[in-house]
Formats: C-alpha cells, sequence, structure tokens
C-alpha cells in the first residue's frame, strides 16, 4: 500500500483517511485525493510515503453529499491490514463485475 493507492481510495470511495506521523502530526486524504498535514508550518523534515509505510492505524470519515442534512458520519478505525483489504478489493471487484455485464 501506498500513498497513490490511499489518494485512489479516497476519490472512489469519497471519503477522508487519516494516519498518524511518528512525529505527533496526523497526515489528512480528503475526499478529492489531496494529502495534506495540518499542522505543519514549515517545509517538511520527513518523507510521507515513509511515514505512511510505518502507520498501522487509519481511520476513514465519509464525506456527506452536498446539501445533505443527515448526521455527521461517525469516523472508523481500520488496522493496516483492513485498509489494503480494502484498497485492494475496490478496482478489482469493479472490473470484474464489469466484464461479467459484456458477456
Amino acid at each position: 500500500m501506498n500513498l497513490v493507492d490511499l489518494r485512489k481510495l479516497a476519490i472512489r470511495k469519497q471519503t477522508r483517511i487519516r494516519f498518524n506521523l511518528t512525529n505527533g502530526m496526523h497526515c489528512l486524504i480528503n475526499e478529492t485525493g489531496i494529502a495534506r498535514v495540518p499542522d505543519l508550518k514549515s517545509p517538511p523534515d520527513f518523507n510521507l510515503e515513509t511515514e505512511l509505510a510505518g502507520a498501522s492505524e487509519f481511520v476513514l470519515e465519509e464525506v456527506p453529499a452536498p446539501g445533505s442534512k443527515t448526521a455527521k458520519p461517525r469516523p472508523v478505525p481500520f488496522t493496516r491490514d483492513q485498509m489494503t483489504a480494502l484498497i485492494h478489493t475496490g478496482p478489482a471487484a469493479v472490473a470484474a463485475h464489469d466484464d461479467h455485464e459484456d458477456e
């Protein structure tokens, strides 16, 4: 799993993904695939891809549809293994379904 995989997942699922960095900050990947570190005030002295490799816990939060009056969705915690499984089941399942429709 790498940063590109998480960005694609955030876009596909319209979610925000958050994980902690070793320096106490956190990275937030929004529903448009932008990864940012909100507490960062100067150029980073770390590599986000390296920090991701050490992350073991993630939090997903659904983004409500614009104009939606439903309650704010609860953040859902995921382990690294669960996140990896979620990433690998998405596009393959969609592609397999599309192939089936063509037959």
